[in-house]
């Protein structure tokens, strides 16, 4: 079982992990590139409670008030679940003792949940397979869940150095 102080750790891992991403995302976005909006992903929660999971088209859905924090709300969660993922895969110790390739590996590996679970429930299909550039689309989430799994690194070198 881990400690309280063991488990501030790691979400403040996945907290920065998140926030690497996030980073990344900005970049890409000042690029050009097209990136998530969250108020999509709140919209997709908030229709939750009225017992829908699946949308033929998220954008194309009603509005849920306060989506926007509440899909950031859910991203950062999710990234702190994640982090808490990779301690339980590589136990406790990871945080005294991170290692890049674990880290890498457990990030990649989240790129499952939005292919097959978040894109088709809002409506872009398996691996994003409705969208216009499903391969290019993939590629992006690949390299920014990659981005993630080094943050998750990142995070725990930083923490481990500032927190004694």
């Amino acid at each position: 079982m881990a400690s309280v102080d063991e488990v501030t750790r790691m979400v403040a891992v996945g907290i920065g992990a998140t926030m690497v991403m996030d980073v990344w995302t900005a970049i890409l976005k000042g690029l050009g590139v097209p990136t998530l909006d969250y108020s999509l992903l709140g919209r997709w929660a908030g229709h939750l409670r009225y017992g829908r999971l699946a949308h033929a088209s998220i954008g194309k859905s009603p509005p849920i008030q306060g989506e926007l924090p509440l899909g950031w709300a859910i991203h950062y969660a999710v990234g702190i679940a994640f982090a808490m993922l990779l301690m339980g895969i590589c136990g406790i110790e990871w945080l005294r003792d991170p290692a890049l390739g674990s880290a890498l590996a457990v990030g990649v590996a989240t790129i499952a949940f939005p292919l097959f679970v978040m894109q088709p429930a809002m409506g872009a299909g398996i691996a994003g397979s409705r969208t216009r550039t499903p391969l290019k689309n993939g590629l992006r989430s690949l390299a920014t869940h990659a981005i993630f799994g080094c943050g998750l690194y990142l995070s725990a070198t930083v923490l481990r150095l500032v927190w004694a």
